[in-house]
């Protein structure tokens, strides 16, 4: 069986997260960094101090001692001591880092101290995440979520500071565990679809998804969905759309692409196999559903998978070719 028990550690499993961490800054007086855009997350904290967040196409954000923050797929941006600071290139600045720290001014007369982590996902799932994430999030300290955010920032900077056993491994915890408390507090945040973050709280949709997750091969209709979010078929049918963003079945179609994408980025199962294990009778229809989700056959998929891994210097980014209105009637089998 492919899938497991919650549609959260599920996803972050197939994203397979890798986590840099740092270096974290400390700097005095006026100063300015500006950041290249870059892929899939990152993740800040101000353990002490305040500065700016200047994200191209956004109004600037002043964030405080114990606020966090987190970027998605962003644009440049800028973190400046004013809104006067003339921006530097930040990349020449970090490569001077010493012991996982940045410093800007005199070391005796430090006002502020900030934590960041960045944390890139396989690229051929990336977008799981990454299409449900805007530019910025922020949560601040007197949020619900604030406190313990502020917390995991604080834990990270110590480790940062400390050379100790094991640190790299605690950081790499650490800061998975904190990406998993600002989804909750973004999916919290949010009023918009939020894909498989709607899991994270605690009702019928979520229900349905881990039953869902639970075993990816049982062939899902949307009546037994329903009973298990207990609601009547067209109830269930509109708040899963309005909470996730997709019909259910389609949901449960997007899912399964992304474990047989895994699967075949991995080389670890025949396309019979995956084609079972994925809750299809037929190689054929197997092989029929990925085609319309990811634009390509399995056997395509696999060998530029196999290709890339021969050739270091390669890349492979597959993205959905999917609508949401291309997938099956709502009273159909998945």
């Amino acid at each position: 069986m492919l899938g497991f028990r919650d549609p959260v550690a599920d996803a972050i499993g197939l994203l397979r997260p890798r986590t840099v961490i740092g270096p974290s800054l400390r700097a005095v007086g006026e100063w300015a960094l500006r950041f290249d855009t870059f892929l899939h997350v990152r993740i800040g904290g101000l353990v002490r101090g305040t500065c700016w967040l200047i994200l191209d196409g956004h109004e600037p954000v002043l964030l405080q001692q114990g606020d966090t923050f987190m970027l998605g797929n962003p644009p440049p941006y800028v973190l400046a001591s004013t809104l006067e600071a003339s921006p530097r290139p930040a990349a020449p600045v970090l490569a001077g880092a010493e012991d996982g720290f940045v410093r800007i001014g005199p070391a005796s007369e430090e006002d502020l101290y900030l934590c960041v982590g960045h944390i890139a996902f396989d690229d051929s799932n990336a977008a799981l995440l990454t299409d449900l994430l805007p530019p910025l999030v922020i949560v601040r300290e007197a949020d619900p979520h604030g406190r313990r955010l502020a917390q995991l920032i604080d834990l990270l900077a110590t480790e940062v500071g400390v050379a100790a056993a094991g640190g790299p491994l605690v950081q790499n915890h650490l800061a998975q565990i904190l990406l998993v408390h600002m989804l909750r507090a973004h999916a919290a945040q949010t009023d918009r679809p939020a894909g498989w973050l709607g899991a994270l709280n605690e009702d019928g949709i979520g229900a349905a998804l881990r039953a869902v997750h639970a075993d990816v091969a049982h062939p899902w209709k949307l009546k037994e969905l329903a009973e298990i979010s207990h609601m009547s078929r067209s109830t269930f049918a509109q708040a899963f759309r309005s909470h996730v963003g997709v019909p259910p079945l389609e949901y449960l179609i997007q899912w399964r692409m992304s474990l047989a994408r895994d699967a075949l980025t991995r080389d670890t199962l025949s396309i019979s196999e995956l084609a079972r294990a994925t809750g299809y009778q037929s190689e054929s229809a197997f092989s029929t559903a990925f085609h319309r989700v990811v634009g390509s056959s399995p056997t395509q998929f696999r060998n530029r998978a196999r290709q890339s891994r021969r050739s270091p210097a390669g890349t492979t980014v597959v993205r959905s070719s999917a609508q949401p209105g291309d997938g099956p009637r709502d009273d159909a089998v998945a």
